[in-house]
């Protein structure tokens, strides 16, 4: 299997041809679905409201490809890209936000609450910060399983400023547990931007306090964010505790579908699409001749083809039963 030397940020990462090609198949994926969501919802096909994942690609893939099948991650309310970058199913992500029977929740959790066990995921929650305990609770269960299992919890910077942030660094630092902190940083907490809500201008420099190392990636580069994550999770594996990564980036929509954004500059804006995640990536591959045009042409096709067809599936997928309700409320 081939393999290549690539310079990120001055640390040569030697990878195999294969494995880049699918980092980029992922990022793609992400785009792609987010960009069908945000067409489905304008068709009021997709009930409730959603915040969509479009410009933050590379978080999540750079923080994903780091992990194993077996490791888990902890989302929030823009899940839709942890989740795919960790191998969920798009049919049946696709079919949770129409609210139809073959989703992932019956179509009871939606947009917000995207599970699957199988791969790791252990769902997305409404709640800002809500996901950080549950994370030290899954590396409290790893920790005492004695597995050599990660769990990754992303979160914006505005949940850095909940208690819950707080008490899970601290608890989880204590204990060494295998947690890796990931703050996707894209400046601004619903319409308050990050320097109007805290002094620092690093979510990262709050690991002193609790005496774990605070990392900070690019959060438009997927391997400069898988860079910054895989070392993050060799010293998980190892059992030297917990780490807060901090992904500088930048949600390209507003909070939620209906947020027109017009409290951010144009030009802030403008700089910001101008380092595209998915544009980054593909000219990386083109340049240093990893990859050919047409390579790259036929995953987007069949990205593209993929995508079509989650849509379809959704589309054509059932509607709940109204009996159902009284179902899957307690565990047995």
């Amino acid at each position: 299997m081939s393999t290549v030397n690539v310079n990120v940020q001055g640390t040569q990462l030697k990878l195999e041809r294969s494995r880049l090609l699918e980092m980029y198949r992922k990022t793609l994926e992400v785009r792609l679905f987010e960009e069908k969501v945000y067409e489905l919802f304008g068709q009021n096909l997709i009930p409730g409201t959603i915040h969509l994942y479009l410009g933050e690609e590379a978080s999540a893939v750079g923080v994903c490809s780091s992990l194993r099948q077996d490791d888990y991650i902890q989302s929030t309310h823009r899940g839709h890209g942890h989740c795919i970058a960790k191998g969920a199913d798009m049919s049946k992500m696709m079919a949770e936000l129409m609210g139809k029977q073959t989703g992932y929740c019956k179509g009871k959790g939606g947009s917000m609450h995207v599970t699957d066990f199988s791969k790791g995921i252990l769902g997305a929650t409404g709640v800002v910060g809500s996901g950080l305990p549950l994370a030290v609770g899954a590396g409290l269960s790893i920790k005492l399983r004695g597995t050599d299992q990660v769990v990754a919890v992303f979160f914006g910077e505005g949940a850095s400023n909940q208690g819950t942030f707080h008490e899970a660094l601290n608890l989880a630092s204590v204990w060494k547990l295998p947690v890796l902190f990931v703050c996707e940083n894209n400046l601004y907490a619903m319409g308050t931007r990050q320097s109007v809500a805290m002094v620092l201008k690093n979510v990262a420099d709050r690991a002193c306090a609790y005496g774990i190392p605070g990392v900070i990636a690019d959060g438009n580069d997927v391997l400069d964010v898988y860079r910054v994550a895989s070392e993050a999770v060799r010293r998980a594996r190892k059992g030297e505790g917990p780490t807060l990564m901090e992904c500088k980036t930048y949600r390209l929509k507003g909070h939620s579908r209906f947020d027109p954004a017009t409290y951010r500059p144009k030009e802030e804006v403008e700089d910001w699409v101008k380092r595209d995640a998915v544009k980054k990536m593909r000219e990386r591959l083109t340049t240093e001749k990893i990859a050919k045009e047409d390579e790259l042409k036929k995953i987007e096709d069949e990205v593209k083809q993929a995508v079509e067809d989650a849509a379809k599936f959704a589309k054509e997928s059932p509607q709940p039963e109204p009996t159902c309700v009284c179902e899957d409320v307690c565990a047995d």
